[in-house]
């Protein structure tokens, strides 16, 4: 896939994401710093493919949201298809898991997130930043949880 066409589907899907920009600017160069640390940490291959997918999605946001903090690989198929596949899938598939848990909790916003929602702490801590009743939040959570596909 060429640069530019991967770059511009990359930006629309970010913008689909509809991430809010994180401040202070510093935020973004310590989750990459983050996902780096847990990406040398990991095992097997599924955990580093997983992991790779972080450091490429946090790269991407921060340059998205006009803070770039590093520049990623120049892009070669046969060492990135499987890398770029999963973190659209993985980021895809939760920012639907949120939109959805949402809905059913009749949140009074749309709920943009992509953080972990295998977690409970994350999913009050969602619920927190969108005024939704972090119990009814967590509740339908772990209700879609049993039936949502989600990557590790």
């Amino acid at each position: 896939m060429a640069p530019r066409l991967l770059d511009s589907f990359l930006r629309r899907w970010h913008r689909m994401l509809g991430l809010r920009i994180q401040s202070p600017p510093s935020w973004y160069k310590d989750r990459v710093r983050e996902e780096l640390r847990e990406r040398r940490t990991a095992t097997t291959r599924i955990h580093t493919l997983s992991e790779t997918s972080d450091v490429f999605f946090s790269i991407l946001r921060a340059r998205y949201d006009g803070f770039p903090v590093r520049t990623l690989p120049p892009f070669v198929a046969y060492r990135h298809t499987m890398v770029y596949a999963y973190m659209l899938g993985k980021y895809t598939l939760r920012w639907g898991f949120y939109r959805v848990v949402a809905v059913l909790c009749r949140a009074p916003s749309v709920v943009c997130e992509v953080v972990n929602p295998g977690k409970d702490d994350n999913l009050r801590q969602v619920a927190l930043r969108h005024q939704i009743d972090p119990e009814v939040f967590k509740r339908m959570g772990r209700r879609v949880r049993m039936i949502w596909p989600l990557l590790p």
